[in-house]
């Protein structure tokens, strides 16, 4: 295929991004308009609470370019990307932030990447932003450091949904039919000749991240759970090794009974049981966990509902 008719489309995930929608898609226009290649925008919008979607549907009437989904409620960004994926028919994906601190500016790059080394994906490596607090950036470190611990990615500090995929790619990523979304960690586990390049993110448009500390947290687990059984081993070696403890301590129990030593502290053996028994719910927590992914797998529930869409036969984006 000659590369001046290649197919590529810009996939969002949207969620009350009405004030950065408009933006987004000018920033993203003024670049796309100067390359020799056909583009398309999908928007997946889940289940926004403000004019997230009025403003898609405008973008829409007044561009033909512009498909969208629209979901009953709210699924979560990593659900909205896999949507947009499940539903496109291109020769590329370009995944972007709707506040553009993925900068548009980089939409050349990935493609000149992606033609000139023939991977089959270019994804993106953000730099440390200085600006941002000692306590950021020493906790995003940390979340990687220990997600590639206590799991089987190795996914590197700075790593983000900002990346270019082929079409042999998104067909592997539409076949899957996990329940628990997690893009970057798929991606690292499909393999696929890769490329990597570097940015620098912009300030955020308006509002605020969606990305609060309890989504990091569930982020964090989806993808330590996902692709890892090692916490389960974690949990053994935890039990086995206070139950060596707990056997070291039998002799001192036999030699006070054989002396007629009175044992007593009761705010020690207080704070053995509260310790074990925090213990012991920790590992079923772990248990827990991957019960209920099983629970949740079995059931087989659509991964997301699309309440509205204009996805038509003849487009780009097909269902």
């Amino acid at each position: 295929m000659a590369q001046s008719r290649l197919n590529i489309c810009i996939l969002t995930a949207a969620y009350n991004e009405g004030e950065n929608l408009l933006v987004f898609y000018h920033a993203v226009k003024n670049v796309i308009d100067k390359l020799p290649y056909h583009f398309e925008f999908c928007f997946v919008n889940d289940g926004s609470k403000d004019d997230t979607l009025a403003v898609i549907r405008t973008l829409a009437k007044k561009d033909e370019s512009v498909k969208y989904l629209s979901f009953s409620r709210n699924f979560g960004q990593q659900v909205a990307l896999k949507a947009g994926i499940d539903s496109i028919n291109a020769d590329a994906i370009i995944m972007m932030d709707s506040d553009l601190q993925h900068p548009a500016e980089m939409i050349p790059d990935l493609i000149d990447l992606w033609l000139r080394k023939q991977v089959n994906m270019v994804n993106t490596l953000r730099e440390e932003d200085q600006e941002l607090s000692w306590f950021k950036r020493k906790s995003s470190k940390g979340f990687y450091q220990v997600l590639n611990k206590i799991s089987d990615l190795k996914l590197e500090p700075g790593q983000a949904d900002f990346r270019l995929i082929d079409r042999q790619v998104a067909q592997t990523l539409r076949n899957s039919k996990e329940q628990d979304v997690f893009l970057r960690g798929m991606i690292q586990w499909i393999g696929f000749d890769q490329a990597t390049i570097k940015y620098k993110a912009n300030k955020r448009i308006a509002g605020e991240s969606k990305y609060t500390f309890s989504k990091m947290m569930r982020l964090a687990l989806a993808g330590i759970t996902s692709f890892s059984i090692k916490p389960l081993y974690t949990a053994i070696y935890i039990g086995f090794f206070f139950a060596l403890l707990s056997f070291l301590y039998l002799p001192y129990v036999v030699y006070s009974f054989a002396v007629g030593k009175a044992v007593d502290g009761w705010a020690s053996i207080l704070m053995t049981i509260a310790f074990f028994g925090g213990l012991n719910l920790m590992v079923m927590g772990v248990l827990g966990i991957y019960i209920g992914k099983i629970l949740i797998q079995n059931k087989e529930r659509p991964l997301y509902i699309i309440q509205e869409q204009n996805i038509y036969e003849n487009s780009l984006v097909e269902f």
